[in-house]
């Protein structure tokens, strides 16, 4: 109940004071009977001056009571102020009327009604409401010890006051204003709650306990009672006693859901992983509870890396338990296929995705799911079918046009692949995606480069490749030169890099090709110090910078780089130890250098590479 709604329901009884008070409708006898024209007057009798303030109040409370108009009933209290600047009840009143919608006004009626009337519970209270909200603490302080002592029955002025010591740093005066309360009210229990707090907050622990035990006597039955009693007992240090009181309030209700809160949070705290997640399987279950807390904890748990590594099956039980009363809930699919998949059980992962393709209204997310799994497990057709049927669904959304690109990219359909990502940038939403969009296409254009660099080559040594490369080529011809292509990749890996200047992939590609190209390499250098700053643990980006030093003559420079490069490489390639081969030779490290080639050689570099190097040793 608001505090305006409070007052406003006291206001009843004073209609009724107001004729105690001698407000009274003139009689017959007191006035002159009037004459048959006096009775056509619009006017049936005159009130004497003396008596116009009463009856505007009255008028006012009427109106603020009975018809709820708030507007008019502060027009009336003001035309009583206008004839008696001192009339409390109407600055009382009005300072209602303004508590909570402009609390500086509401404050000066309060106090002006206050100084009219200091013995007035009503008019002390309303006044040290107004401090309070005008953050006035100091002096609400004092208004609320003095009301303590007009009006000792009012459970709520041992509160209010003991909240303003509280607030004002005074816990110890805040709970022996709660004492009195318990010798003058006996023991109420959100009083003897906040007493609790307070205890506990000054390290009383003993009184805070045996304030809780008293709770509990009183109400032995009652489980929020037993509760607090245990949390007491946790916040002591005394931790067996409190998990024996926590888990026999748990037990009095097992369906409660604050029960199960507040146990559950008393086993995290306790570090017991295994009892806390096994109430929390009560706690998914449990129909009162919000969806949205359950998916909250559970993605909590699942990004929790260490928590989750230890306890996957038991969080899985989660996922599972969400799964089966929320199926169609598409963020339960997605953190319950989320948990399949760092599993590893892909497939799993899959069928669950699959399952919700018919879901209406269909949904992209689970389809590009299942695309991205089915290139996963090496299985190209299907990707086909599932794009071709997701591109029919959803029209202009460039991440199929993308995973299209993609697989025009793989099967060697080059050029289809630039026109499939030129199509995805008409549809791309921000320069972000347009950006990366323009990266791919430059990449492709390298791509289209390497295959015509390797066609001419060929052809210039008679060099005939197999019958299948020999079909593929055949049906996806190159239709430009090296230079053409190279030059196509570099307009569109500057288009990237306007768009989406902090692009790492297409700043690594642009900078280690101009490097192969030995030209432009304080600008490659410049590129490829922005993307390991963006990427500052990818062995590739390390790798080309500590390349692009060697070129520039920077050897030392180049050797830390490519160890820390090496050091972080899980993709096996064969590149990075020829590289560090080069720069060891640079160096003059000829031995090391031989134990670096070797080793590129052994991970698949091309032999002829090697033995030019090799020959450098001899």
């Amino acid at each position: 109940m608001t505090l305006n709604r409070i007052y406003r329901l006291t206001l009843s009884a004073a209609l009724a004071m107001l004729f105690i008070a001698g407000i009274a409708l003139p009689t017959m006898s007191s006035v002159q009977r009037p004459s048959t024209a006096d009775t056509l007057s619009a006017h049936r009798f005159v009130v004497p001056d003396s008596l116009q303030p009463r009856y505007l109040y009255a008028d006012g409370v009427k109106k603020y009571i009975i018809a709820q108009d708030t507007i008019k009933a502060e027009s009336l209290f003001c035309e009583v102020l206008a004839l008696d600047s001192a009339h409390a009840p109407s600055l009382y009143q009005l300072a209602t009327i303004y508590l909570g919608r402009d609390n500086a006004r509401a404050f000066d009626y309060a106090r002006r009604a206050y100084e009219q009337d200091t013995m007035n519970n009503w008019y002390t209270s309303l006044y040290g409401h107004t401090l309070i909200y005008n953050n006035r603490l100091p002096e609400a302080l004092r208004v609320y010890r003095r009301l303590l002592d007009i009006d000792p029955a009012n459970q709520d002025n041992y509160r209010i006051l003991a909240i303003l010591y509280q607030q004002s740093q005074q816990p110890y005066a805040a709970i022996s204003v709660l004492d009195s309360a318990d010798t003058h009210f006996g023991k109420t229990p959100y009083l003897s709650e906040m007493k609790q707090h307070l205890l506990l907050s000054t390290h009383q622990y003993d009184r805070a306990i045996e304030e809780a035990q008293q709770a509990v006597d009183i109400a032995p039955y009652d489980q929020q009672s037993r509760l607090t009693l245990g949390k007491t007992y946790a916040a002591a240090g005394r931790d067996s006693l409190a998990r024996v009181t926590m888990h026999e309030a748990y037990k009095m209700d097992s369906t409660s859901v604050e029960a199960l809160l507040e146990y559950s949070e008393f086993l995290r705290k306790q570090n017991d992983v295994s009892g806390y997640l096994g109430i929390m399987q009560l706690l998914f279950r449990h129909p009162e509870y919000p969806l949205h807390g359950k998916l909250e904890m559970l993605s909590r748990y699942m990004n929790f890396r260490e928590m989750y590594a230890d306890n996957y099956y038991t969080i899985g039980n989660l996922a599972l338990i969400l799964h089966s009363l929320y199926p169609t809930e598409k963020r339960v699919v997605d953190l319950y296929g989320e948990h399949l998949l760092a599993g590893g059980y892909v497939e799993p992962a899959l069928l669950l995705f699959k399952e919700h393709l018919s879901d209406e209204p269909p949904q992209l997310d689970y389809y590009m799911a299942v695309i991205d799994l089915e290139e996963y497990q090496n299985r190209p057709d299907s990707v086909d079918v599932y794009v071709a049927k997701a591109m029919t669904l959803f029209e202009g959304k460039p991440e199929l046009y993308i995973r299209k690109a993609n697989r025009q990219y793989i099967k060697g359909d080059l050029h289809g692949a630039v026109s499939s990502f030129e199509e995805a940038l008409t549809y791309a939403q921000n320069d972000t995606m347009r950006g990366e969009v323009w990266g791919f296409i430059g990449d492709t254009y390298h791509q289209i480069a390497e295959q015509r660099a390797l066609r001419d080559a060929e052809k210039k040594a008679h060099h005939e490749a197999d019958s299948l490369t020999e079909a593929k080529r055949k049906l996806y011809p190159i239709r430009i030169s090296e230079k053409k292509a190279m030059q196509r990749c570099y307009e569109a890996y500057e288009k990237s890099l306007s768009l989406h200047a902090e692009n790492a992939s297409v700043l690594n590609n642009y900078a280690y090709f101009l490097s192969e190209e030995h030209r432009d390499l304080e600008r490659a250098l410049t590129m490829s110090s922005q993307a390991i700053h963006l990427e500052q643990n990818n062995a590739t980006f390390l790798d080309t910078y500590a390349w692009i030093l060697h070129l520039l003559g920077r050897n030392e420079e180049a050797q830390t780089y490519m160890r820390r490069a090496l050091s972080l490489d899980d993709t096996k390639s064969p590149e990075l130890p020829l590289h560090y081969g080069d720069i060891l030779y640079a160096l003059g490290n000829k031995f090391m250098a031989k134990t670096y080639w070797q080793k590129a050689l052994q991970l698949g570099a091309d032999k002829g590479r090697i033995e030019q190097r090799m020959k450098l040793i001899e």
